[in-house]
């Protein structure tokens, strides 16, 4: 029961890596670690230590984890299915026929009710070429291909574009499924991290500062910066915090100053007990490193590589490889699931491109 009691209050587990686990006493004067072993756990205080009794931290940490994994479950983005008329909203309609185009055929609807003739093809409407092209195309190109060899790839499947078009594409359907996006809150855990990488647009070092989830690799927020000492990093930990509707309790960086000018002024509070803890003393090997962040910036300077720079501070290519990254990507790390996935938010569809953006491009979005 008082194993329950301490997994209800927020903020009275905290994770701080794979294994371990921090654990406020219910006096609120005291921190015990509970680490996970081969085969059990081990805890700190005293109760485990001397009596060797399964204690109310060790229950607490176990009951957060299974709380953690019921609300993870929520959030679902199905494929849309035609299921009542456009006119009347009568579900009793049957296929009638296709509509051939040049890019492909699309299923023509009857409707009994009002006799009435449609098509539904949400997202890609007065589109010269079919989904499966595009979002084939979306695929090839933020999986590594440059703009010339997906429109060389695509026409291997008959899809005639120039790589212009295959940049049209990225462009509109990025900005929509990032509006649809961010409307998602999802469930991270509290430990994030954060850090910088250098990139060059037009020619110029510029810096992608990003913040990720330590738990589940999600990556929450990101933005682009001119300096890196002198950048004010508040206003990512202000994309963050709006994003996932929380601060984090511990928070992983380098020693970069402007980390922890922005911690003192976002995260850092009065009351020490609601003060996120800020690491900055990592190091390459040890508990406190920033190996995944290291390999977060090896994902984004392969796709770099690739381009040859970016052409623009403002360029859909970043927020749609965080797309790319969060949503499609599956991740060895995560036993083949994407971020998203482990922070309960499940993509379904073989193609999930053509998923979020039939969802994205509804009149009325319907936020799960």
């Amino acid at each position: 029961m008082r194993g329950q009691e301490i997994s209800r209050l927020e903020g009275q587990v905290s994770r701080l890596d794979e294994k371990t686990y921090q654990v406020k006493s219910q006096s609120g004067h005291g921190l015990y670690t509970v680490v996970r072993g081969y085969r059990d756990w081990r805890c700190s205080c005293p109760d485990h230590i001397y009596r060797e009794v399964k204690c109310k931290h060790i229950w607490g940490v176990e009951f957060s984890l299974r709380l953690r994994e019921k609300v993870r479950e929520n959030v679902v983005i199905q494929p849309i299915t035609v299921s009542s008329c456009l006119y009347c909203g009568s579900a009793e309609i049957i296929r009638d026929g296709l509509r051939r185009n040049k890019s492909g055929d699309i299923q023509v609807f009857n409707c009994k009710s009002c006799h009435r003739y449609f098509t539904i093809n949400i997202g890609f409407e007065k589109m010269k070429h079919n989904p499966q092209g595009i979002t084939t195309a979306m695929q090839l190109y933020f999986s590594g291909e440059s703009l010339r060899n997906t429109a060389r790839s695509l026409r291997l499947m008959g899809v005639q574009v120039s790589y212009q078009t295959v940049w049209n594409w990225i462009q509109k359907y990025t900005g929509l499924m990032e509006k649809y996006l961010d409307k998602i809150t999802p469930q991270v855990s509290d430990t994030w991290r954060a850090d910088e990488l250098y990139v060059k647009i037009k020619g110029n070092m510029k810096y992608v500062f990003a913040m990720m989830d330590d738990e589940t690799r999600f990556w929450i927020a990101q933005e682009v910066a001119n300096t890196k000492e002198s950048h004010d990093a508040r206003h990512l930990f202000q994309i963050a915090k709006e994003r996932t509707g929380k601060k984090p309790d511990i928070l992983i960086t380098d020693g970069l100053r402007s980390y922890h000018e922005a911690w003192m002024k976002e995260f850092r509070t009065v009351k020490l007990a609601d003060t996120t803890v800020h690491i900055r003393n990592i190091t390459l090997e040890g508990k406190h490193n920033n190996n995944k962040m290291e390999r977060f910036n090896g994902e984004i300077r392969d796709r770099e590589k690739v381009m040859r720079g970016l052409k623009n501070p403002e360029t859909p290519i970043i927020p749609g490889y965080q797309i790319y990254h969060n949503y499609v990507r599956p991740h060895e790390a995560l036993e083949g699931k994407t971020p998203a996935e482990a922070c309960g938010i499940k993509v379904e569809g073989q193609d999930k491109w053509l998923t979020l953006i039939q969802n994205a491009s509804r009149k009325r979005p319907q936020i799960p």
